[in-house]
């Protein structure tokens, strides 16, 4: 946005909006969408946006005031339809550390018969975004138009495209802003981010990948409940089914952190391989994804189409035919090795014989960071090829001098990146007790 707004009128707004916030006073729901729409009209400049967002994330928003601020993003763009589709499912996450979840999930749910739409966005801080994920694949397309939207799922059964000037666009503009202000961890914002997404998709349900941890936006159990029924309550309000999965995300999920490599490990899972929480999380959101889409099956039957759709390769073949009509290219699909690849490894050695009992995942994500694969700031370029790859997850043996990670990478900081690693990693005697990466799953009901 431009940092030269004239409209005395817009600056008076935000201004009295957070004066009203600091004295708690509840801000009305022509003020919010004055404040959207002013921002996405450049009559308010990126500082003034940013001090309301501070204010937002120091004092929080009610829930009627989150939910107008959901639907100001939603009206700030189309909403799109589905008719003679079916009923459209969606997922999304509120981030975290080797997330890559969407990219299994979203053609195994679509080769189960269930449509999806999805609409993804960047990263914020140290976790990945979908989009700068899939951005590993030459020429794939992720700026699609509505009318794109619709001929990519009649002909696939699923899509994935980043938001754009159709799309959600008060979100997109303020989501960049946060990543640089501070205020990523506020559940508000969180909310109403996440859920103008998946409103403006027209998807009938949408399952909630809902992380908790220190890897996480939000740190307990109990602040992750009140997130999801936060946004489960605002997706009601919006006739929009909505189901919560909590997930552990104190640990990296799977074994890659990086654009490319993260792209990588999807693919080698949709063949079937296994990944430590990857496919736990995996099966439990595809599993219930596939249940609001096809409500008359069982919970075990939908289960039993998601191991069967990846057994016999029809979730592979799903997303090669989605990767092939968004113009992307699907050699790199028969052939991961294609995808980016750094021409320097680093090998973090363990020092001691031993499990590994702990690994932070704000370590990794900060490694990640060091070595160009996340953003220090909205416009800075990403080297899809950096990476961390875990070779210890926890609860594994390791002996003195074998590989506990390497790391990719062609440029940044790979001193700092090392350190991070080494601050990530923690040796015990015994191995730790086992822990399951699916908490719980929060239904509307």
């Amino acid at each position: 946005m431009s940092d030269d707004a004239t409209s005395p009128a817009a600056v008076r707004r935000i201004i009295d909006a957070i004066a009203d916030l600091r004295a708690h006073r509840p801000l009305a729901e022509s003020t919010i969408r004055g404040i959207v729409d002013d921002y996405l009209g450049g009559r308010v400049t990126d500082y003034q946006m940013s001090a309301w967002l501070a204010t937002v994330a120091c004092t929080g928003l009610g829930p009627a005031e989150t939910a107008a601020l959901t639907m100001a993003y939603v009206d700030s763009g189309l909403r799109l339809t589905h008719s003679g589709a079916g009923r459209v499912v969606d997922k999304h996450s509120t981030g975290g550390v080797g997330d890559k979840v969407s990219l299994f999930v979203t053609p195994v749910v679509a080769a189960c018969g269930v449509p999806v739409v999805k609409v993804s966005g960047r990263g914020l801080g140290f976790m990945g975004g979908t989009v700068d994920k899939l951005e590993s694949l030459a020429g794939l397309r992720l700026d699609l138009s509505a009318a794109e939207v619709a001929d990519t799922l009649k002909a696939v059964g699923m899509v994935i495209t980043g938001q754009s000037d159709e799309l959600v666009p008060g979100d997109r503009a303020t989501y960049a802003l946060r990543d640089v202000t501070g205020t990523v961890e506020s559940m508000p914002l969180i909310a109403a981010s996440v859920m103008s997404k998946k409103i403006a998709t027209g998807a009938a349900a949408v399952v909630l990948d809902v992380k908790c941890g220190e890897g996480a936006l939000v740190p307990g159990l109990s602040e992750a409940r009140t997130l999801a029924r936060l946004m489960i309550d605002i997706g009601r309000a919006a006739d929009v089914e909505c189901r919560a999965v909590l997930t552990d995300m104190d640990r990296p999920l799977g074994r890659a952190v990086g654009n490319a490599a993260e792209v990588r490990e999807a693919i080698q899972a949709l063949h079937g391989e296994v990944f430590p929480g990857y496919h736990e999380v995996c099966r439990e959101i595809a599993t219930q994804m596939v249940s609001l889409g096809r409500p008359e099956l069982e919970l075990a039957a939908c289960a039993d189409l998601v191991d069967r759709a990846v057994a016999g390769g029809e979730a592979l073949r799903t997303f090669r035919r989605w990767v092939e009509h968004q113009g992307g290219d699907v050699a790199q699909i028969d052939d991961p090795d294609r995808l980016p690849s750094a021409r320097n490894e680093i090998v973090v050695p363990a020092t001691e014989d031993g499990w590994v009992t702990a690994i932070r995942p704000t370590e990794i994500g900060k490694a990640a960071l060091w070595l160009g694969a996340g953003r220090f700031h909205p416009q800075a370029s990403l080297d899809h090829s950096a990476a961390v790859l875990l070779d210890r997850q926890v609860g594994e043996q390791v002996t003195a001098g074998e590989p506990l990670a390497r790391l990719l990478w062609n440029g940044g900081r790979p001193d700092e990146a090392e350190k991070a690693v080494r601050a990530a990693f923690r040796i015990g005697g015994r191995p730790p007790a086992s822990s399951g990466a699916v908490l719980e799953v929060v239904s509307g009901s």
